[in-house]
């Protein structure tokens, strides 16, 4: 008996150990990421009350390249101008089991710029 190497079923296990320790509170919510093979998504969630406070993505903002750092850089800008509206300031990033490391990492790093603290 052998198994096949799955990148994605390893990330998802990864994920849930970290979500074992990461909580997002109404006061510091959590963001979450999610790369498909086109797009990235990143969402505000609040998981003391179960609720997506607010979410961006390079499907919704209509990118010429929706894959590359550059798109990621433009979804995280976008994400920490609407939790600022929101009156958010202080945040917990969840990489969700991906490496901190090219898009993830541009993303974060735009958040941090455009005034989110983590």
């Amino acid at each position: 008996m052998y198994t096949t190497f799955d990148r994605n079923a390893q990330r998802k296990h990864r994920h849930l150990r970290i979500r074992g320790k990461i909580k997002g509170t109404t006061a510091r919510p959590r963001i979450s990421i999610y790369r498909s093979n086109k797009y990235i998504y990143a969402a505000l969630i609040d998981d003391s009350c179960h609720k997506t406070l607010c979410s961006s993505s390079s499907a919704k903002l209509g990118l010429e390249n929706p894959s590359n750092c550059a798109a990621a850089a433009e979804v995280g800008k976008d994400l920490a101008k609407k939790a600022l509206d929101l009156k958010v300031k202080e945040v917990v990033f969840d990489r969700s089991g991906y490496l901190y490391h090219g898009q993830v990492q541009a993303l974060a790093e735009a958040c941090r710029e455009a005034g989110l603290v983590f």
